[in-house]
């Protein structure tokens, strides 16, 4: 079946390992994906560049990225002058909204995905929050997906008018990052493309110790494994440690 015969879904694309795994998720299911990165004033930006090589490896019909400024708001570590938390235990993890939680961003996000796939007369969106390794994140949580596909569905011209009914997809809610790397695996994913640091180097080297390199890290070791991408010099003196 040809892309243009399938059904569009819009796929949100940050450019880490998990939305690039759900990528490739959706083009097995059948669907013709259209992509949508977001330009958010976020300063691990070097993730857009992993998004635009993650699209084009898979295979997306087309590929946008959205331009908004969450700066203006700051709050987070992502988007203001704070210190993004390293080196944290699981423990530590696990308890608690950590400082790199964006304040409403995938509420913004989804809502984005929202009108497109109105507009492409889509029924499905796709994200990658994960409940089980998510660091905490309030939007990153079952109950939170049903809400804002219901919202949605009150939300939409379409949906009033009963021509489509939005369905979100979050496949890799209930994994592990071992299992979403094993997944991806299985689907052709080339983890190297992508970007999941939340301080890189000037260079875009993951720094290694933020929680989302922790994470990424535990996840390729679990699967037994070496992460393909290369860590800065500092903290790849630490992996040869442990």
């Amino acid at each position: 079946m040809s892309q243009t015969a399938q059904k569009p879904a819009v796929v949100l694309l940050s450019g880490g390992l998990d939305s690039a795994t759900v990528l490739a998720i959706a083009l097995s299911q059948g669907f013709a994906p259209y992509a949508l990165s977001f330009s958010y004033g976020q300063r691990h930006s070097i993730e857009l560049e992993a998004a635009r090589r993650v699209a084009q490896s898979l295979g997306a019909v087309e590929h946008r990225t959205a331009q908004i400024d969450l700066r203006a708001f700051g709050g987070s570590a992502l988007t203001a002058e704070i210190d993004v938390p390293k080196n944290r235990a699981a423990d530590e993890m696990e308890h608690g909204i950590p400082i790199t939680y964006v304040p409403a961003r995938n509420t913004i996000f989804l809502s984005f995905a929202l009108a497109w796939a109105e507009v492409l007369g889509s029924s499905d969106v796709f994200l990658g929050v994960n409940a089980l390794d998510y660091s905490g994140y309030p939007d990153c949580r079952p109950e939170y997906i049903a809400a804002f596909e219901a919202m949605a569905n009150l939300a939409t011209r379409a949906g009033v008018e009963g021509a489509q009914r939005l369905k979100i997809h979050a496949p890799l809610l209930e994994m592990t990052k071992a299992e979403i790397i094993r997944t991806g695996l299985s689907l052709g994913v080339n983890y190297a493309l992508t970007s999941s640091c939340y301080d890189p180097a000037p260079d875009g080297a993951p720094c290694g110790s933020c929680d989302s390199c922790i994470l990424r890290q535990k996840g390729f070791r679990e699967n037994g494994i070496e992460d393909p991408l290369h860590y800065t010099a500092a903290e790849a003196k630490v992996q040869a440690v442990r």
